[in-house]
């Protein structure tokens, strides 16, 4: 064991809401950050705290990049009062501060922009010319020094005032002001706006806690925590391995080594930290990130305003005497039967529509919503990870790094050689196997780990190695360096059973053995014994078969791993095999003689099977022969009718008296009868290579074995 002792490096499981004595000189009401807690999840947990009495409002500033996270997490702890609001500027407050000024940010970039922007602002002035009235624009001048002496700006002011228009220049008065007090006030809330967003990349929240009402005066502790984005803490660990006896057989004693733990974290949170409790915590939690601190508008359709139909009167044109009403009537009530058959009429004009009706008072008193009380949960085991705590206060300044001892303890070692074909494909690597015992010991973080040897009283630097996670009751092997006294040599060797072989409706089934057998041939060091690991890549539907003796190997996500003895100077060989059970089907009258005859004089299959697809063969190539001599015939009636028309094409062209014209005709006779013979011979063998098929296809449909 190192000289650290494992109680003074680290607490497991500690409950981080547990408060300690506050410090004697820290003022009521301001908070003081107490607790860090950082996850390997890249997220931190900041703890504050403050003594406070009555009603409290406690200020926290936070950098702008971590309000979202903020907003997300933070939770408040009161142990006897109630938590009220959390408040903070907006997320632009500059541009918040503007919204209903007439003026903009641009404007104050200078007196003449400012001034242009509030024309119409009555303003006085005082020096050589008094003057009072309001703006009408600001123009700038340009006078020429004299002896060339280079230009100077002036700016000229137009007021309008109760004796009329009047100009001064703005650089020759003693000062200039607004005379509406409203407005002087907005000049400097803007102006306040401005000095305070002016670099400022931080947010100020104000929370709000309640005193408890039984006894309001009661001094209490009150705690603001949060989570957002921290560096990743990192893991590193040392390993060093007792001095080995004289000839013994690396990986078959059982030793221990010394092993201390080790945790390089960063504190770029933007604050220092001064005597804080410090802990880290290794685990893969579930964090994320929302744009809580944006606004959000949700789209709402828009709907056209309701505008009351308008009534428009016909002109009066007479009216008519009493006696022409009876025929109007009956008018009217044809009208309205052509209405009813589907004839256009004229429609009326609709009524007005009824007002509307007034709308009901808004709801008045509404009832206020309680502040709920919340008591924090105290914890002593950590949930899906495993916590580290400094035992003691830590101070460490905004932007410096530190080490923080996390374990220091005797671990079980174990020297062994693992060979991996994919890292070293002629040595095997010189490892370890580190057990982590379930006797109450923590679960490992993942991180690098330097090992050391002692030699002669001395340690000696051996190799550097990837440590995974090693929870409580695991081991882990780790690879430090490569081992050049032992020499793998592998061969493979495939091979192809034929274990069953089915016929049934004319498709013939077989079932086939792949065997992929993969030969280790190990020499030994010359000095001293070795256990060698051997990493044999596993294959997805494939089955160890051999070795087939002994306990089950350990399996990774990828390989199996099998111990091999070796004795010094000696060479051993182990033989690895995998099969692969499959399924073949084929249809036999599709088979070619060539594939069946293969068949038929496979060893692998049995006699019945052998003479059943000889038979099947024999068939298979009469078909052949029919289908081949149907094929010639084909071919050379498809030939003489294109030699035909090459002759007809000739024809168009020869006189009709000449002798090769007569020789042509003779010939294109000649083919005539040719394709007549062919045609009879080509039926004769289309229906011979029929039948030939009709037998095959009976003879196998009624095979079975």
């Amino acid at each position: 064991m190192s000289g650290i002792t494992k109680a003074a490096l680290f607490t497991l499981a500690v409950p981080l809401l547990a408060a300690p004595a506050l410090a004697a000189d820290q003022p009521p009401g301001a908070l003081a950050l107490k607790r860090v807690l950082l996850s390997t999840g890249g997220v931190g947990y900041f703890e504050h705290e403050a003594r406070v009495s009555g009603d409290a409002a406690l200020t926290l500033e936070v950098r702008r990049d971590q309000v979202d996270d903020v907003l997300k997490s933070i939770v408040v702890y009161d142990d006897r009062g109630g938590i009220g609001t959390v408040d903070l500027p907006g997320q632009e407050p500059l541009e918040t501060a503007f919204r209903e000024l007439p003026f903009t940010p641009q404007d104050l970039a200078s007196p003449t922009a400012l001034l242009n922007a509030m024309k119409g602002a009555e303003v006085q002035t005082s020096g050589s010319r008094a003057v009072s009235g309001r703006l009408l624009s600001v123009t700038e001048e340009y006078t020429q020094l004299p002896n060339g002496g280079g230009t100077v700006t002036r700016n000229r002011v137009s007021l309008m005032t109760a004796e009329g228009l009047r100009q001064l220049v703005l650089e020759e008065t003693d000062s200039l002001r607004f005379a509406d007090p409203r407005v002087q006030a907005q000049l400097d809330s803007a102006l306040a706006a401005v000095a305070g967003a002016a670099g400022k990349e931080r947010r100020r929240l104000t929370i709000r806690t309640t005193a408890p009402q039984a006894d309001p005066g009661t001094e209490r502790t009150v705690r603001v925590a949060y989570v957002v984005a921290a560096p990743l803490w990192k893991a590193t660990y040392r390993l060093t391995l007792p001095e080995s006896a004289p000839g013994s057989a690396k990986g078959t004693e059982g030793g221990t080594g010394d092993l201390q733990g080790w945790a390089v974290l960063e504190n770029l949170s933007g604050d220092d930290w001064k005597g804080v409790e410090l802990s880290v915590a290794s685990g893969n939690p579930v964090t994320f990130r929302q744009a809580l601190y944006s606004a959000y508008f949700v789209n709402r359709p828009e709907v056209p305003v309701e505008v009351l139909g308008r009534v428009l009167p016909p002109p009066d044109e007479g009216a008519v005497a009493a006696d022409v009403m009876a025929k109007a009537q009956d008018s009217a009530v044809r009208s309205r039967a052509a209405a009813e058959s589907g004839a256009p009429t004229a429609m009326a004009a609709p009524p007005p529509p009824a007002p509307a009706p007034a709308m009901s008072a808004p709801f008045a008193g509404a009832m206020p919503q309680r502040a709920a009380e919340t008591t924090p949960a105290e914890s002593t085991e950590a949930t899906a990870q495993v916590l580290f705590r400094y035992p003691q206060p830590v101070t460490l300044a905004n932007g410096g790094t530190m080490m923080m001892p996390i374990t220091a303890r005797a671990i079980p070692a174990e020297r062994l050689s693992l060979y991996q074909p994919n890292t070293q494909p002629r040595h095997p690597l010189a490892a370890l196997r580190l057990s982590n015992g379930d006797s109450g010991e923590t679960g490992l973080p993942p991180g690098v780990l330097t090992l050391y040897e002692r030699l002669g009283g001395a340690a000696a630097y051996v190799g550097d190695a990837r440590l995974a996670t090693l929870p409580a009751g695991e081991s882990r092997i780790l690879s430090f360096a490569v081992d050049q006294a032992v020499t793998v040599d592998r061969s493979e060797q495939p091979s192809r059973t034929l274990s069953r072989a089915t016929l049934a409706d004319g498709v013939l089934q077989l079932t086939v053995t792949d065997r992929q057998t993969t030969t280790y041939r190990i020499a030994g060091a010359a000095g001293e014994d070795r256990t060698v690991i051997v990493e044999h890549p596993r294959r997805s539907g494939w089955e160890l078969v051999q070795p087939s003796d002994g306990a089950a190997p350990d399996l990774t996500a990828d390989a199996y791993r099998l111990p091999v003895a070796v004795p010094a100077g000696q060479t051993v060989t182990l033989s690895v095999a995998l099969e692969r059970p499959r399924i073949e089907r084929f249809g036999i009258s599709e088979m070619s003689p060539e594939q069946v005859r293969a068949y038929a004089s496979s060893t692998e299959l049995p006699p019945v099977a052998r003479e059943a697809l000889a038979k099947v063969a024999t068939l298979r190539g009469a078909v052949a022969d029919k289908e081949r001599r149907v094929g010639e015939l084909e071919r050379e009636q498809a030939e003489i009718g294109k030699e035909q028309e090459r002759l007809r094409q000739n024809l168009a062209t020869l006189p009709r008296d000449s002798d090769l014209f007569k020789r042509t005709i003779a010939k294109m006779g000649e083919q005539e009868t040719r394709l007549d013979g062919l045609s009879r011979e080509l039926a004769t063998a289309r229906k011979e290579a029929d039948t030939a098929r009709n037998t095959l296809r009976d003879q196998v449909r009624g095979m079975t074995f």
